[in-house]
């Protein structure tokens, strides 16, 4: 508020200041012209009444100065060519030499009009005879006394305006300036809230008039958002990750239970028991090897080695490797190769992202079924696009698939293998190489994905 009260009455003082100066200037040239131009009537007057050299009308001359004088209200004095005063308004100069620098100027034939440094001013118009002899100079003083009283005047109602103006200019300010800052407040109240811990804090800006506090309103409220989101995926995770974890440990220790609990059982129970004890400390190796993996990606610990790599050889290679699954399950695992496709990629991860892919479509799809591996590209983007005739998806989890360990069907996953960290994975990996995934599923009809890898990586 205090910065914008100085940059408001401020420029207000300075405008005052500049006007009462601009006035006075004006009405002091004005002056200055219209006693100018009274010395040169009265110069002319001089020289065509003869009175600088016909003593008999000294009395006359003497008369037409002191009304000239009296009628103006200034001061008149008739200087000759030597600088001697002739005729003076006042009778005080008489005969004195009066040399002062516009009466030089004037018996230069140089006509001049100048302030003092006394306020009063000086008309000095030169006196020239018919036959164009410069014969002396009419100086006219002036004291402009109304000069001075019109600007008072001015002043006085400046004085009066000012207060005024600035206190109008005080409560704009405080308004606006209250305008301003309120809403700073609350989203510094809310910010803070936030950093307590507070996620659920929101800025108010239905209240905001459309603007950038606004603007910046709408951005604190999209990032209160995308913090409690990830709040809210972290304990989902946490949550998740227990439960992973939970399962095998339950499994074990019921499976160790019954081994303790039973001393006579036979040797093939027992075989049978620890089997299944391996098999589950399996599972839980493989959720904790997927969780790290993961935890490596986010933290950029995984050095991403990028190389021109022929990604024809790569899908090929894929799918040769996963063929044996849908041979098992009689799914048609067919690849097409549009054009050859040369990236700039990191082949161990991008295998990762891709087999996955592959995997699932072949997981999720039952026997008899069909999954087709795409391979494209244009001038900047190639294009991997894995579908599948499977169960599908419905629209609404289609946003969530990429969540770690989001399951549309719990059961389903269990009877895979599945960790629910694959999709997360691969989205992690194609992020890593600039790219993007997409998904497109409808239930009981299929789905596809398509990965879109930059051809060449800056």
């Amino acid at each position: 508020m205090v910065t914008y009260v100085c940059i408001g009455i401020i420029p207000l003082l300075l405008l005052s200041n500049v006007v009462l100066k601009t006035t006075q200037k004006y009405y002091i040239e004005e002056r200055k012209k219209e006693l100018l131009n009274q010395a040169n009537i009265l110069s002319g007057h001089i020289v065509i009444s003869n009175y600088m050299f016909d003593k008999e009308k000294d009395g006359e001359f003497s008369k037409d100065i002191e009304q000239t004088s009296m009628q103006g209200g200034f001061r008149v004095l008739v200087i000759d060519a030597m600088g001697t005063v002739v005729n003076d308004s006042n009778n005080t100069e008489m005969n004195k030499t009066y040399l002062i620098p516009e009466i030089i100027e004037a018996l230069s034939n140089k006509d001049i009009a100048q302030e003092q440094p006394n306020g009063s001013i000086y008309a000095v118009a030169s006196i020239v005879n018919d036959d164009g002899k410069n014969v002396g100079a009419v100086l006219i003083a002036d004291m402009p006394t109304e000069i001075t009283i019109k600007m008072e005047a001015i002043k006085k109602q400046i004085y009066i305006m000012t207060p005024g103006i600035m206190f109008v200019v005080i409560a704009i300010v405080f308004v606006f300036s209250q305008m301003i800052t309120e809403p700073l407040e609350k989203m510094a109240k809310v910010i803070q809230k936030m950093a307590d811990g507070h996620l659920d804090q929101r800025v108010p800006v239905a209240t905001m008039s459309r603007n950038e506090i606004m603007e910046v309103g709408v951005a604190v409220n999209n990032m209160a958002e995308k913090l409690q989101q990830v709040d809210i995926s972290r304990q989902q995770f946490v949550s998740n990750v227990s439960h992973e974890l939970k399962t095998p440990l339950s499994s074990i220790k019921v499976l160790s239970e019954s081994i303790l609990l039973n001393g006579e059982a036979p040797k093939e129970m027992y075989i049978e028991f620890l089997q299944d004890i391996n098999n589950e400390v399996d599972r839980m190796t493989e959720v904790i090897n997927d969780l790290l993996t993961l935890v490596r990606l986010d933290q950029k610990e995984v050095p991403v080695n990028f190389k021109q790599q022929n990604l024809n050889n790569l899908v090929i290679d894929i799918v040769k490797r996963l063929n044996p699954l849908a041979v098992h399950k009689n799914i048609n695992l067919s690849c097409e190769l549009i054009q050859e496709v040369l990236a700039d990629i990191d082949a161990t991860k991008l295998t990762l992202a891709v087999s996955n892919l592959i995997e699932n479509a072949i997981k999720y799809t039952d026997e008899g079924g069909e999954v087709k591996v795409v391979l494209d590209c244009d001038h900047q983007n190639a294009f991997i696009t894995v579908s599948d005739t499977g169960v599908g998806m419905a629209e609404e989890e289609l946003g969530k698939i990429f969540e770690r360990f989001y399951r549309i069907d719990k059961t389903r996953d269990r009877e895979t293998g599945g960790t629910g960290l694959g999709l997360s994975i691969t989205h992690s990996t194609v992020l890593m190489h600039d790219g993007s995934i997409r998904v497109s599923s409808r239930e009981n009809e299929g789905t596809t994905f398509v990965v879109r890898i930059p051809l060449i990586h800056s």
